[in-house]
């Protein structure tokens, strides 16, 4: 099955959390903290959103940091992924 977001959404998926600190100490899973840096998956057309024409910046296969708990998460064929506005991403990582 494929998601194809409408207007100015984008499909992510995560980026799995460290499971170590920099200490070398190893978390839990309930003491990680949500990922933050994200791939896109798909990208929605853009357009006009709320009477404003939406530009999409970015594409499929960019690195994305986004805030913290934005989207709606959606599970499909076993796999999670995030749908977002765009603008709950705050910048493409390079």
């Amino acid at each position: 099955m494929k998601i194809t977001p409408l207007a100015d959404r984008v499909v992510l998926k995560f980026l799995e959390a460290e499971e170590t600190t920099k200490g070398g100490i190893i978390l839990t899973s309930s003491a990680q903290e949500k990922p933050q840096i994200a791939q896109v998956i798909e990208v929605g057309p853009g357009g006009v959103v709320d009477g404003k024409e939406v530009k999409m910046e970015v594409k499929k296969g960019d690195k994305v940091l986004t805030s913290k708990y934005s989207g709606t998460e959606v599970k499909v064929d076993g796999e999670k992924y995030t749908i977002v506005r765009q603008s709950d991403i705050l910048a493409i990582v390079k």
